[in-house]
């Protein structure tokens, strides 16, 4: 049974209830992290080029986060010794910064998250490195897509499967296949906390959404088939058919009449790389 707790009576851990955040300062300090964060992966849209080691984009993180008050969240995170996830070509998820350079072609997620006053302001974009295959620009859209649907599905009163069967039916119908080993989570003042959000299913599935949940929506789209294994330094996750993969994530909070969105690029750059959206 889905139990919910108010934020600001709830331990410092996850328990299964789900938070909600309905104070005055919460989505303000949840706005603060996120900016942060956005802030970052703007940054990083003109660095990301052929020749650039991930290692060199972890160094980035770390330092712009330290000029900046806050802290990578992922840094030392379960023996995870990196400020960012850097996610290359069939790499689903997870991929570790090494001193390899990115080549031209290679498409590449760069997950971030910052601690700040508290906060986890959790997101990642999809980088297109130099001249891309339409094959993967085109993934990229829609997995970009996807996210979008998968947003648009969140209001309370609503089930968090409408934002799973959004996500699943869009990505479906475009030949293309969602993971289903790696999901969304609850976050705010925990890096990972209840409810998952899958990125599949059905809307009458899952807990309703309520005013003041703040949860990820980050959908992994396999231009293959969904299957992936995880390698055996126990984080890289990858296409088991080998086949492009690609991610693109938001923080959002529940509102009265929708949600906010957390983790907007201020400067438009939410798909850097790829042709501006229509209309």
């Amino acid at each position: 049974m889905v139990s919910y707790i108010e934020a600001v009576s709830a331990p410092p851990k996850n328990t299964g209830a789900i938070r909600l955040y309905n104070t005055t300062d919460d989505f303000a300090g949840m706005r603060k992290a996120c900016l942060l964060t956005a802030r970052c992966l703007d940054e990083l849209a003109a660095i990301v080029k052929p020749g650039i080691t991930t290692s060199a984009i972890d160094r980035f993180v770390f330092e712009f986060g330290m000029d900046h008050g806050a802290l990578p969240a992922t840094l030392n995170y379960r023996g995870y010794k990196y400020s960012v996830c850097t996610s290359i070509n069939h790499v689903v998820c997870h991929g570790m910064p090494d001193d390899k350079p990115l080549r031209d072609g290679d498409i590449v997620n760069i997950d971030v998250t910052y601690i700040l006053d508290g906060w986890h302001g959790d997101s990642s974009r999809m980088y297109p490195v130099g001249q891309v295959k339409r094959a993967a620009e085109r993934l990229m859209e829609v997995t970009y897509e996807c996210l979008l649907r998968g947003i648009a599905a969140v209001r309370p009163g609503a089930r968090t499967g409408a934002i799973g069967e959004a996500i699943q039916t869009f990505a479906e119908s475009e030949r293309c296949s969602v993971v289903r080993d790696f999901c969304g989570h609850g976050v705010g003042r925990l890096f990972h906390d209840s409810p998952n959000i899958l990125h599949y299913g059905r809307a009458d599935e899952g807990p309703e959404m309520k005013e003041g949940m703040i949860f990820t929506i980050e959908p992994m789209i396999n231009l293959g088939k969904p299957h992936v294994k995880v390698l055996s330094d126990g984080w890289t996750a990858v296409t088991r058919d080998r086949s492009l993969s690609a991610q693109y994530e938001h923080a959002v909070g529940v509102t009265a009449t929708g949600c906010e969105v957390f983790t907007l690029s201020p400067a438009g750059l939410d798909r850097p790389g790829l042709p501006p959206l229509k209309g």
